[in-house]
């Protein structure tokens, strides 16, 4: 089956300093700033004046941001979710992206404390936080990426068919 997505155009997240947001992903991690709308619309029943931003990525899609000028209107749309590290954005890289990224967040002493790489076995990553308390990963594939994402492809549904019924064993072998 082939996905009639071409790629991603981009994600979108709230912020709530539109200001740090663009410092740490454009002066940071050397995403630039493509575009920033400032809008007002009516959205769910209501005049709505937010500010829209947009930062690259190589293939064109973008990481999108969002601000409210009304504060009611940001707490009405900013979810208080307690942050977890199973809702975040990853991001592919070559070794000397992965390898940048490590020195750029070293030389700001962006969260050192939150900064940290872990070995998947298909994959290498580093996470970090954004200003908003969003994990992001960065994320490098190891040279057999190819092989084991056939070999997933051929077992994805026998495996969760095998989840869904409650065998939990691991099918991670790489690492």
């Amino acid at each position: 089956m082939t996905a009639l997505a071409k790629r991603l155009h981009h994600t979108a997240y709230l912020t709530k300093d539109q200001e740090a947001t663009r410092a740490f992903y454009e002066d940071i991690l050397g995403f630039p700033l493509m575009a920033t709308w400032s809008e007002t619309d009516e959205l769910f029943g209501a005049e709505r004046v937010y500010c829209h931003t947009f930062f690259g990525l190589q293939d064109g899609s973008a990481l999108a941001f969002f601000q409210f000028a009304n504060k009611e209107d940001q707490d009405l749309f900013d979810p208080d979710l307690t942050p977890s590290p199973f809702r975040h954005i990853a991001l592919m890289v070559d070794a000397d992206g992965q390898a940048e990224m490590e020195r750029r967040l070293t030389e700001a002493n962006w969260k050192p404390e939150g900064t940290y790489v872990l070995e998947h076995g298909y994959c290498r990553s580093l996470y970090t936080e954004d200003p908003n308390g969003m994990l992001l990963e960065f994320t490098l594939d190891v040279p057999e990426a190819a092989e084991i994402s056939a070999d997933r492809s051929k077992d994805a549904h026998a495996t969760l068919e095998r989840w869904l019924a409650g065998d939990h064993s691991s099918n991670n072998t790489y690492r």
